[in-house]
């Protein structure tokens, strides 16, 4: 519905209650990418497969280790299974959401690289991502097939970078960069900080809270030579994302002098509340993360599960309000059509009246 009232057909919940079935010895340390898999897991319910497995054939799925170890297959309403374990609803498209929500095609001068404002861009070298959000915006792209650029379409987008001295800020995305080699990525980051004009570079991950096995202390030794100012924004949803395994990650990258920031997505059945809100937030202060956006969600075909009225998120954020410190508050945006970027939210204060002539 074009007042952005959520798509909610009548479909059966796909989260087991049951107990798993026999589960191989060496799954259990492996991500998890198809609907036999999620069923022998006991993520969701033999006869479901069938539906699960429809979704796969569209939209990519994986659930790390680390991020099954965060899930309650007994809760159907578990906030980590609801971001990452497939559901029918995916296959409906509502008459609102679009393949292309922010627009990257009409603004990629060269393939990988993204420029909607005058002074950054987006650098995507690759696709693949460590999970696959349910409610991802670039859905329809994204994938274990990686989307690696090649080295001369690299080469290409970086020389892109050289020639256009109005952007000064490097923003690397995708997929996910952590998932290259910290050679490869120490060497797209050395190139892009060696060009005079770019004073800020910027990675978007989910890496440190759902694969932080991966942040080891060489790819922390990576970031950390950057002679430039290195922001790391950490894609993250709910307070118990943040496991022990994510801390000494988010550790690490603190340690190595990498600056971190939090994003998040207003999401039904995941955050829309005060109380999951604020514990979120509190949580990324405790890991030395700053709550940096909180996004509206983005129009992706099949995630109208997920949305959350504007005027629902600004009235969660103005109950936040005196709740929490400043330093867990971020920026409420949302993307505009036609890839105009993002506007802020809101909400709006109004500073009461003193008395005086």
């Amino acid at each position: 519905m074009p007042d952005g009232t959520p798509l909610r057909p009548a479909v059966a919940c796909v989260t087991s209650t049951a107990q798993p079935p026999s589960r191989r010895p060496e799954e259990s340390a492996r991500t998890l990418r198809d609907a036999a898999a999620l069923v022998r897991a006991g993520l969701i319910a033999p006869e479901a497969e069938g539906a699960i497995a429809q979704v796969a054939e569209r939209y990519s799925i994986a659930v790390t280790p680390a991020v099954r170890a965060l899930m309650d297959p007994a809760d159907p309403a578990d906030p980590i299974a609801r971001q990452f374990i497939p559901h029918p609803e995916e296959l409906i498209t509502a008459p609102w959401e679009v393949p292309d929500p922010t627009a990257d095609e009409p603004h990629s001068p060269v393939k990988g690289v993204v420029h909607r404002y005058p002074d950054r861009a987006l650098l995507k070298p690759l696709l693949a991502c460590p999970v696959y959000c349910r409610f991802c915006f670039r859905r329809e792209v994204v994938g274990p097939g990686g989307g690696l650029l090649t080295e001369a379409e690299l080469e290409a987008a970086l020389d892109w970078f050289a020639r256009t001295p109005a952007v000064r800020e490097a923003i690397l995305t995708g997929g996910d960069p952590l998932m290259l080699s910290p050679r490869r990525l120490g060497r797209i980051l050395e190139r892009l900080a060696a060009l005079p004009h770019i004073e800020i570079l910027r990675i978007h991950s989910r890496v440190p809270v759902a694969d932080p096995g991966r942040v080891t202390p060489g790819l922390a030794e990576v970031l950390g030579a950057v002679g430039k100012p290195l922001f790391l924004c950490v894609h993250a949803n709910h307070a118990r994302e943040f496991a022990p395994a994510a801390g000494e990650a988010l550790r690490r990258l603190s340690a190595a002098g990498v600056v971190l920031l939090g994003q998040s997505v207003l999401l039904r059945g995941v955050n829309d509340s005060v109380e999951a809100l604020e514990g979120l937030f509190r949580a990324m202060l405790r890991h030395r993360v700053k709550p940096y956006y909180l996004h509206q969600l983005d129009r992706a075909p099949g995630t109208a599960r997920f949305e959350v009225p504007v005027e629902e998120g600004r009235a969660l954020l103005r109950a936040l309000r005196g709740r929490v410190s400043g330093l867990a508050w971020p920026t409420y945006v949302q993307e505009t059509p036609g890839g105009g970027g993002k506007v802020p939210l809101g909400p709006a204060f109004e500073a009461p009246e003193t008395g005086g002539g």
